[in-house]
């Protein structure tokens, strides 16, 4: 063996095993694992998941109102002699020169519910968040089930065109033969190699369908790279569509985005109630103490102090009416952003009934148009081949049998999306 047949051989070792890795089948998935995996990764679910920890966290702001407050302070002064502070407020203190070390503790006694309005307007405001993840996940599981059936969808109207150009190749080379024989015109010849250039057109686009197809697929999982799977196919529902009005009650009391507008509204009441209740007074108590290691007299080495305050508002330049109703006008934008959902979901809800209904129609149509068409095609064929027939009547019925697989390819995915639609319309997906 000479080296440049060695030389052969390690190159087409080297070469059939990166086709062999590079031949490696696509990972299956089914639509439930795409849903698992999608809920499991999507960014948009993680970042309800973070607004709704975040949410609760306002809660406990609110709160700290009930417990005390304490800080420590460090604090050394050196003034003049007998200096005192002269501008800058009403009165003249002196300034020791001092230093001292201390702590104050502080206490809101009451300010008359203003805090526990703010607290649960805050824990109203993270029940919604909390279902609002159930928002967006219902969102992202029909984003996943729309991928997933349009992918199907691309794939089987990918073979539809495959089996098209194949079977229209076919025919070209039965009229080239008969051309040759002068059995047949140039112009059959013409009209066989027009229609497979048109095949040839259905399946690029078929093929750049299915790349988009996956593409859409592999956002809604989730991924940052686009990947490929062997998609399962999901069995078609037996069961007939449920009753409209059964459907709206079930929408209106267990939609997801319903329930968080209602909670919102609510949220939104109790803190404008809070803000009617700046108004009221604010009672605190305030306790300080600590030691004067260095002074100058008359100041002691220790000191301690306590008190209670009450605040009263008087006036403030109309700022706590103007609080007021901007929180009651927004709580009424609230109520009314609540009706607004429920009219509006009824109406999606009703569409997407419609919808599906008529996709479960197109079911049984296209495959009765399938089985004519291909009755038309044999019909055709057979005529063409008698010498009865001309070519556009041929093509025609290609043409016609072509659409008509498409056509039925197609409505078996639609109908599933719309099932997928009408289930997130009802909030039972």
């Amino acid at each position: 063996m000479n080296r440049q047949t060695t030389l052969y051989l390690v190159v087409a070792i080297m070469g059939s095993g990166w086709v062999s890795i590079f031949a490696q089948a696509p990972p299956k998935l089914t639509l439930k694992e795409a849903e698992a995996l999608a809920v499991q990764n999507h960014p948009r679910l993680r970042s309800a998941q973070f607004f709704a920890s975040a949410a609760k966290e306002v809660t406990r702001q609110q709160r700290s109102a009930y417990y005390p407050y304490a800080f420590g302070s460090l604090t050394g002064a050196v003034a003049e002699q007998d200096s005192r502070i002269a501008a800058g407020a009403l009165n003249n203190p002196i300034i020791y020169n001092r230093y001292a070390n201390g702590f104050t503790v502080g206490q809101l006694v009451t300010d008359f519910g203003r805090t526990r309005n703010l607290v649960e307007s805050s824990r109203l405001g993270a029940q919604a968040a909390e279902r609002n993840i159930e928002v967006t996940r219902e969102e992202v599981l029909l984003q996943v089930d729309r991928a997933y059936y349009g992918a199907l969808r691309a794939q089987a109207v990918l073979k539809v065109a495959q089996q098209t150009v194949s079977e229209r190749q076919t025919v070209v080379e039965q009229v080239t033969a008969l051309e040759k024989s002068k059995l047949k015109s140039a112009l059959d010849l013409s009209f066989a190699n027009v229609n497979l250039a048109e095949a040839k057109l259905l399946l690029v686009q078929a093929q750049n369908d299915v790349q988009a197809a996956f593409a859409a697929l592999s956002e809604a999982l989730g991924e940052t790279q686009q990947r490929l799977f062997e998609l399962q196919e999901e069995p078609l529902p037996s069961a007939p569509l449920p009753d409209f009005p059964q459907l709206v009650d079930k929408a209106v009391h267990d939609r997801p985005d319903l329930v968080s507008q209602r909670i919102t509204e609510q949220a939104s009441q109790r803190f404008a109630r809070a803000e009617r209740d700046l108004w009221f007074p604010t009672v605190s108590v305030l306790a300080s103490a600590g030691v004067t290691p260095a002074r100058e007299d008359p100041l002691t080495s220790h000191y301690a102090a306590a008190g209670v305050n009450i605040n009263i508002p008087i006036f403030n330049g109309h700022l706590f009416p103007a609080r007021r109703a901007e929180a009651e006008f927004k709580a009424q934008a609230e109520a009314q952003n609540l009706k607004n959902l429920e009219e509006r979901i009824v109406r999606d809800l009703r569409v997407a009934w419609l919808s599906a209904k008529t996709a479960s129609e197109r079911l049984d149509l296209t495959r009765q148009l399938l089985d004519q068409a291909n009755l038309a095609l044999d019909l055709a064929q057979a005529r063409y081949k008698l010498g009865l027939g001309s070519i556009v009547e041929l093509s025609q019925a290609q043409l016609n049998q072509t659409r008509a697989q498409i056509e039925n390819t197609s409505a078996k995915y639609d109908y599933q999306i719309q099932l997928a639609v009408l289930s997130y319309e009802a909030g039972t997906l």
